[in-house]
């Protein structure tokens, strides 16, 4: 293993240890968990009392039904799932860097034998880490489905739902990243980090209002909009480029951070 590669792995350890002993993660996992369960629950008992209503009606006018439960259960729920990330995931990245601030340890951190680049990717790597074992459980959504359901539930738009999924967790992640490192408050890092997403979110709202190509550029800036597409089946490569876009923009946003802080302290 080369030097940065081992670099980037200590970070990571060190982030990983702090996550498993940190109640904020075990909270944002908790209520992850509570609030896809429960929407699962509810979006799959609504399709299924639609598919109902309409055999009952294929049934006395003979037209065949038209409800297929597997894959609007599959879009409904990516939907929200997006949804939740949208609004857990600032807890998750609030004490990345904000923490370490407040503390002091960002002094030790940036004096040890690691460069800002291992610093950062440990860091990130560290936070996806832990939005990957948040989505694991919700496997077992899918599982039900692909157990009970005739037809079989579409595979290609449960793996581009998920690939989707990764890619807006891993924006949001960056951009958690760079807000904590701006800040010694955790509070002041979470919410702006939610505001800053939930602008990015909507954004496309006010598309319709603005000029023909300020309007294209709020339909481009979507988060929604993108996300919109992995949740349907469409892997376009716009979408992939956009989300690659915003990841690699944090995490340099991150290193030009903790380069500004090495240059206050110098």
């Amino acid at each position: 293993m080369s030097g940065f590669l081992r670099g980037v792995v200590a970070i990571y350890r060190k982030e990983m240890g702090h996550y498993l002993v940190s109640p904020v993660a075990y909270v944002v996992l908790g209520m992850f968990l509570l609030i896809g369960g429960l929407f699962y629950y509810t979006i799959l008992t609504f399709y299924m009392e639609r598919s109902l209503a309409a055999s009952m009606q294929a049934m006395q006018f003979g037209a065949p039904p038209e409800v297929d439960v597997p894959s609007m259960t599959i879009n409904s729920l990516f939907g929200v799932l997006g949804q939740v990330a949208l609004f857990l995931l600032p807890m998750a990245t609030m004490g990345v860097y904000a923490e370490e601030r407040r503390r002091g340890t960002i002094e030790l951190l940036m004096t040890s034998p690691v460069t800002d680049w291992q610093i950062v990717l440990g860091k990130y790597l560290a936070s996806f880490s832990l939005f990957l074992i948040l989505l694991l459980p919700t496997l077992a959504y899918h599982g039900v489905l692909f157990w009970k359901s005739e037809p079989r539930p579409p595979l290609g738009i449960m793996l581009s739902g998920y690939l989707g999924l990764l890619l807006l967790g891993g924006a949001f992640l960056a951009l958690g990243n760079f807000i904590s490192s701006l800040t010694e408050s955790q509070l002041i890092a979470a919410v702006v980090t939610f505001c800053v997403a939930l602008v990015l979110w909507i954004i496309d709202i006010a598309g319709p209002g603005a000029g023909t190509t300020i309007g294209e550029l709020f339909q481009y800036l979507s988060v929604l909009r993108h996300y919109e597409d992995f949740a349907r089946g469409v892997v376009d490569t716009t979408s992939l480029v956009f989300f690659g876009s915003w990841i690699a923009l944090g995490l340099f946003l991150t290193l030009r951070s903790l380069d500004s802080m090495r240059w206050r302290r110098a």
